[in-house]
């Protein structure tokens, strides 16, 4: 996996996963608060960004596991972790299935089960045939709210690009991990502290998905944000930053 690295080499390390269909610039509105406290991390997912693509399936188990090998490849003990969407899901697998591994969890605009799975294998065969292009204007129509989209057209288009240089063959496996993928039985098993934040007006993955995490995973909170649709870190900079440093600091971060 891609890699890029801020901060400070002695501090504590915080992992950042991003969305299906973007790479690590997703959270460069972030970097400069939090790498003044950690040692930020964010990868691109495979098939994503400058990550390798190799050939499929790929399940949000092999993308956990990656994750995992990365972090002992880099000799790093334990993380903070933050992931909005895809990335999200892959901390959900992190912190169930290697819960020694992640210190504090933050989960954004995220969910644990985006059955059925029929129109997800329906966007990666689109995709396969077509490349991104062909579903560019309906994703990221789900990504920025109109008011947004109207006021940061530049934004906007940076975005889209981002995610019409992704690998047609990346993009589609991890669309089909996404169909497979039922995380809602592993929910209870995480005890790492947890922050869930949803975007009120996101489609995409809508606030009752935010709702049912918080329900399953034992302490953790929910913080929903106005005027912030999918990757609300993007709508919402400020209050994203503030909402992370906050958790990732709290006594025992």
């Amino acid at each position: 996996m891609h890699l890029t690295v801020d901060g400070p080499a002695a501090a504590p390390v915080l992992l950042l996963g991003g969305s299906l269909g973007t790479a690590a610039a997703m959270w460069q509105p972030q970097v400069p608060a939090l790498a003044e406290r950690f040692r930020v991390i964010r990868y691109d997912h495979l098939g994503h960004g400058r990550s390798a693509v190799p050939a499929g399936p790929y399940t949000l188990d092999l993308l956990g596991r990656e994750v995992l090998r990365t972090l002992d490849r880099l000799d790093v003990p334990w993380v903070h972790y933050a992931g909005l969407s895809l990335g999200g899901m892959v901390g959900m697998w992190l912190a169930a299935h290697a819960p020694d591994r992640v210190r504090r969890l933050a989960l954004l605009c995220t969910s644990a089960w985006l059955g059925p799975a029929g129109p997800w294998r329906e966007r990666a065969a689109t995709v396969r045939a077509g490349g991104l292009p062909a579903i560019a204007d309906a994703v990221v129509a789900r990504w920025f709210t109109p008011a947004f989209a109207t006021a940061r057209p530049d934004v906007v288009a940076a975005h889209r690009a981002m995610l019409t240089a992704t690998s047609p063959a990346g993009y589609a496996a991890c669309c089909e991990a996404i169909a497979a993928m039922d995380l809602r039985p592993d929910l209870g098993r995480i005890v790492t502290p947890t922050l869930v934040v949803a975007g009120a007006d996101d489609p995409a993955t809508p606030v009752a998905h935010a709702r049912e995490i918080v329900g399953r995973v034992p302490g953790a909170r929910l913080v929903v944000l106005d005027a912030a649709a999918h990757l609300a870190n993007v709508e919402q900079p400020a209050r994203v930053g503030r909402l992370l440093r906050e958790h990732f600091e709290e006594p025992g971060g």
